[in-house]
């Protein structure tokens, strides 16, 4: 890998998620999952070159191929120094620089995205910004109409050991009770590392049970659950009613991290095993009729930087609302 692929993985880690068989195969019930499923939402990393081009007919585009939720990533203006300035550094390698509600108010962007029918459940933020400037990172997503501000990975340095796993569960209980006095909650989206056992113990396990089930909530990426070898339906059964908003994407052929998955080459890897809802393997079926029944409430496709938007995407959400 050279420098300039790994970079710009590490970018979008940090933006933006054979013992498995009951979450392969495709729809070996016959049962409908998504008769209670509403409303399909779109993570916008999926997109970002198209909504910097024409953000109004870009959203327009989605709400026709009929998504009912948009879930924004960052940096913000509001956002910590520290993320706007690594964000500045990485332009150049992603090729775009938007991000947030790109370029306009956020009053702006919520008449835009009201006006065709879009809701905006749950922003994508950074640790800094989470844990150094809630009161306006809540005050922006209540004005939004957001409900959830999500973390999602923890950066690299900060999950090196057990020990850290443990230090950073503190952190979500103090982040997730600030939300909370803010009026809204705070949610942890995972990237598939610490999902294999290190010292006789499950590091994401770890995290989830010290954290306080009424505070801190989850986001499951089936993509890298799989990834890192762990079942999503074990997981969502296992922490029930913590999995409040999940991203949606398939899987070409089966395959895990070639380590733990705790770095950006490994993650860069699979990259090309993305695929639109019904275009691999995934039981996504089970998957979510699994996540209605334990209390999944927002579920997103996220297909990152996907190439040709309205085909790839199109194509997910007809999957989806057809099942």
């Amino acid at each position: 890998m050279n420098r300039k692929d790994f970079v710009k993985t590490t970018a979008l880690g940090t933006l933006g998620s054979a013992f498995l068989p009951g979450i392969l195969g495709a729809n070996p019930s016959g049962v409908r999952a998504f008769e209670m499923l509403d409303t399909i939402g779109i993570q916008l990393f999926s997109l970002p070159k198209m909504l910097e081009a024409d953000l109004r007919g870009t959203l327009a585009m989605l709400a026709e191929l009929g998504y009912g939720e948009l879930e924004l990533f960052g940096p913000y203006p509001f956002s910590a120094a520290s993320t706007k300035a690594s964000w500045q550094q990485l332009i150049p390698l992603l090729g775009f620089s938007g991000s947030g509600c790109f370029g306009v108010s956020t009053g702006e962007f919520k008449a835009m995205a009201g006006d065709l029918g879009l809701k905006i459940p749950s922003l994508h933020t950074d640790l800094d910004t989470l844990d150094q400037h809630m009161p306006i990172l809540a005050a922006e997503a209540r004005a939004l109409g957001a409900t959830y501000v999500t973390l999602p990975l923890i950066p690299a340095e900060r999950r090196q050991s057990l020990d850290d796993y443990q230090k950073m569960a503190d952190t979500f209980n103090r982040i997730g009770k600030s939300a909370l006095d803010e009026g809204v909650r705070f949610a942890y989206h995972n990237h598939g590392y610490g999902l294999q056992e290190q010292d006789g113990k499950v590091p994401f396990r770890l995290l989830v049970e010290a954290t306080d089930p009424q505070s801190v909530f989850l986001q499951m990426d089936v993509f890298w659950t799989v990834a890192g070898k762990a079942d999503p339906t074990t997981y969502l059964n296992d922490y029930a009613g913590r999995y409040k908003l999940m991203h949606l994407k398939d899987m070409k052929e089966r395959k895990y991290f070639s380590g733990d998955g705790g770095d950006p080459g490994q993650w860069m890897e699979l990259f090309p095993l993305m695929a639109s809802a019904g275009k691999g393997v995934l039981d996504l079926q089970a998957i979510v009729k699994t996540a209605l029944e334990t209390g999944v409430d927002h579920f997103f496709v996220e297909q990152d930087l996907v190439a040709n938007p309205r085909e790839a995407l199109g194509e997910s959400q007809r999957y989806l609302g057809s099942l």
